[in-house]
């Protein structure tokens, strides 16, 4: 590999010739576009903005759009949809139209649906407040029409969930017993329909306490779903209760609540306004909506100017565009690009969720058998559940907000974290008493272990604080990476982290005391001849079981200590500081090697007794720890490793969580990396290119489209110790404009055109010493 470092007065002449100049992307070229209306809901758009989704569809003449909101879980902790939303109209131009379009509108951040019929023509468009909970559809015609609004809600009785259904509510996977989905309330009220779930009676919380023998300690434990009540109101401008109907989307039957225009108009507006709280009440939160709809009739400022502005905003933080001045949507290379800015707007559409995106689908997941004839579930399903979170795949969609620049949207799964701590650490002290905070792989949102993974079969003698699963036993480090997140949140852009650094010294400590711990069962000492720790019986990640000292556990204690030891004394105090210092001594040998196929390979343990998973850990010191890479130790080995280090078939895989394209820009191999990439972002075979899935989770699979992000930026650009590399994996053929963010507050512009950088542009000025040039790209 070639470096060409560049010569200061040569960079800061580039600098200074585009200083100043604001280039556009063209988000235009991106912007998806149908010319006829859909078959069902899987071939919907998704739209939404702030923490509300919407899946927006035009099917057999009407408008159709499933409403989601971040944070809306039911006793089951499930995340059901807050229902459908039909819109007629009459003389009708969607139906059998002469000319038609539904846009994905990036740039402003919504989707506009046009059609016309004869002389009559419609002009639609749907958008999410983002600065508040409401949904709202605009409608403008060049003749009068009448205009109809259903809320259609299917939850209308309690009903038992049965089979594999269950898998939406994972922790209720496997019991013992009925799990049963309690109905919502909904009627008309004040002039709309007043729709909204309460939670009542036994929730997954008091399930999961009583599984875990918790109980002693109920009290002290943060539950987020006791009397927590979601919903909210759909209402239109000129538009009365008319009357309700009954019918069937897909296998689940319904009922609609209908709004009608009281004359026809050429232009009509439907909103819906959202509120979700733990209330004492229903009267409360009702009382707590109103407040909402009553702020929202005082606002003085236009809100969907500034929603517009958002996301304009947030399309000038960062970009890659490839091969912008040749665009072929045929292309794969200019897919991937296209994917990265698509995917990223659903992304931006849970900025500033109550919860995390969630790996699984996000606020976009549509009826379960349109993925797989055989689950005729209703429109809430998804596979691995809703409220709970699986770590190793939450992780990725988070990663690439960094280099994104979308720091402020990563708050949510900090937080998630965060608001977690006080349960995880109560049951380390419960089952072991020691220190430290024991977050499981498989985690409901209130930060216990979901219930099929802690098992509804499990021995007597099996130790309570553990999870009877050979899958996901001992991994408890997945933490780290969101650790190391927050800390580099910090490094990025110096956000305030004062809040998550008791979490992340709680997630070492835990380490620390509890293989202490474990040694002490096993022996007389809690350290080994070298007084270190032993990390046994251990994992790396969920493949390779019974491990011990894995590089996954080792490497992700080590660099989160370097980092926190990087923080100031106002964030790191004096007594924490000499802690970290200690307990970094007593950290052992992280990385081992051994012999595949005549090569040298990094291992992913120092031993392990069984292979469980495909995952390949022993290249997570590649990513996310950096250790081995571009510019880093050992090059040739961790390359061998990505050629020869597999144990079993599936290791290497583009879809869902795999990280191939990721391993093969950190370790610089440009052939790969494309061939890799284009597997990953190229469109999906649904009609909606970010549409992904199910790989191994479901779909839209917000994992597979992290990872594929994360691989792009890679591609571009690496941060190696205060150095910037930039084309570390790039193909010399693909013509990209980029802007990416790096540590210190930097940001880095690049054009590169038929094998030349036409343009780069460092801010702050200062960091362009620390830019380095790969592969022989050169001005």
């Amino acid at each position: 590999m070639r470096i060409h470092k560049l010569p200061l007065i040569l960079l800061v002449f580039y600098v200074l010739t585009i200083q100043g100049q604001k280039k556009s992307i063209p988000l235009e070229q991106y912007n998806v576009i149908w010319n006829t209306p859909s078959k069902n809901a899987l071939e919907s758009m998704p739209c939404g903005g702030g923490d509300v989704g919407m899946n927006v569809w035009v099917e057999d003449g009407d408008l159709l759009i499933y409403l989601s909101r971040s944070g809306t879980f039911d006793e089951l902790n499930s995340f059901p949809k807050l229902g459908r939303l039909r819109i007629e109209l009459s003389p009708n131009p969607l139906d059998n139209p002469d000319d038609f379009k539904q846009e994905l509108k990036l740039k402003e951040g919504y989707v506009q649906i046009k059609a016309s019929k004869e002389d009559l023509e419609v002009s639609i468009d749907v958008w999410a407040d983002v600065f508040n909970p409401v949904s709202n559809i605009n409608i403008q015609s060049n003749q009068k029409v009448e205009a109809i609004a259903s809320y259609e809600g299917w939850r209308n009785e309690d009903r038992e969930l049965t089979g594999l259904e269950r898998n939406m509510c994972r922790t209720y996977l496997g019991a013992p017993f009925a799990t049963i989905v309690k109905k919502d309330k909904v009627d008309f009220a004040d002039g709309g329909v007043l729709f909204y779930h309460r939670n009542s009676g036994e929730t997954a919380f008091d399930l999961v306490v009583k599984q875990q023998r918790l109980d002693s300690v109920k009290k002290k434990l943060w539950n987020p779903l006791e009397n927590l009540t979601f919903g909210g109101r759909m209402s239109g401008k000129n538009m009365k209760p008319f009357k309700t109907v009954t019918g069937r989307y897909a296998s689940t039957d319904f009922k609609g609540w209908y709004l009608k225009s009281v004359r026809p108009a050429r232009n009509h507006h439907i909103k819906v306004v959202m509120h979700t709280e733990q209330t004492s009440s229903e009267q409360q939160w009702v009382n707590s909506l109103k407040k909402v709809e009553q702020h929202l009739t005082k606002s003085k400022k236009p809100n969907r100017a500034k929603s517009i502005d958002w996301w304009k905003d947030y399309w000038n933080r960062s970009h890659i565009v490839i091969n912008k001045d040749d665009p072929d949507p045929k292309a794969k290379e200019w897919q991937i690009a296209r994917n990265y800015q698509v995917f990223r707007y659903q992304l931006g559409c849970n900025a500033f969720g109550s919860f995390p995106t969630k790996f699984n689908g996000g606020l976009f997941t549509t009826d379960p058998e349109f993925v797989d004839s055989t689950m005729t579930y209703t429109p809430d399903y998804r596979s691995w559940g809703g409220g709970s979170a699986t770590a190793q795949n939450q992780r990725l969609v988070y990663w690439p907000m960094l280099k994104s620049g979308d720091i402020e949207m990563m708050v949510p799964q900090f937080d998630f974290y965060a608001n977690a701590l006080n349960n995880a650490e109560l049951r380390t002290d419960y089952y072991w008493g020691h220190d430290g905070a024991s977050f499981t792989e498989q985690m409901e949102s209130f930060g216990l272990p979901v219930g099929f993974e802690y098992g509804w079969k499990r021995p007597e003698y099996f130790d309570p604080g553990m999870e009877y699963n050979s899958w996901i036993e001992y991994q408890w480090d997945t933490s780290f990476e969101f650790c190391q997140m927050i800390l580099d949140a910090y490094s990025f852009k110096n956000v305030d982290i004062k809040k998550y650094v008791p979490l992340i010294e709680s997630c070492l400590r835990f380490y620390d005391e509890h293989y202490q711990y474990l040694s002490e069962q096993r022996t007389t000492q809690s350290l080994n001849q070298e007084g270190k720790l032993i990390f046994y019986p251990s994992t790396a990640g969920e493949t390779y079981k019974m491990a011990t000292n894995p590089i996954t556990v080792v490497l992700g204690m080590k660099s989160v200590i370097k980092a926190l030891l990087n923080l100031p004394e106002t964030l790191l105090g004096e007594s924490s500081r000499k802690y970290v210092v200690e307990l970094y001594e007593r950290l052992p040998e992280g990385i081992h090697f051994r012999m595949q196929e005549g090569k040298k390979t990094i291992a992913p343990a120092k031993s392990w007794e069984r292979i469980n998973n495909v995952e390949l850990p022993q290249l997570y010191s590649v990513y996310p720890w950096g250790v081995h890479g571009v510019g880093r130790e050992d090059l040739d080995i961790a390359r061998n490793t990505w050629f020869y280090g597999a144990d079993v078939e599936g290791q290497k895989d583009y879809t869902s969580w795999h990280q191939d394209p990721i391993f093969c820009a950190r370790l610089g191999l440009i052939k790969e990396a494309a061939r890799e990439i284009i597997k990953k972002l190229q469109d999906a075979d649904r009609r909606f290119p970010t549409f992904w899935g199910p790989g191994h989770d479901w779909v839209p699979d917000h994992n597979w489209g992290g990872s594929g992000m994360i691989a792009l930026q890679e591609m571009l650009l690496q941060n190696v110790n205060d150095k910037i590399y930039l084309f570390p994996a790039w193909p010399k053929k693909w013509d990209v404009d980029f802007k990416l963010h790096a540590p210190k507050n930097t940001v880095v512009e690049v054009s590169y055109r038929q094998g030349k950088v036409e343009n780069i542009t460092v801010t702050p000025t200062e960091r362009t010493k620390d830019i380095v040039l790969l592969n022989d790209f050169n001005f």
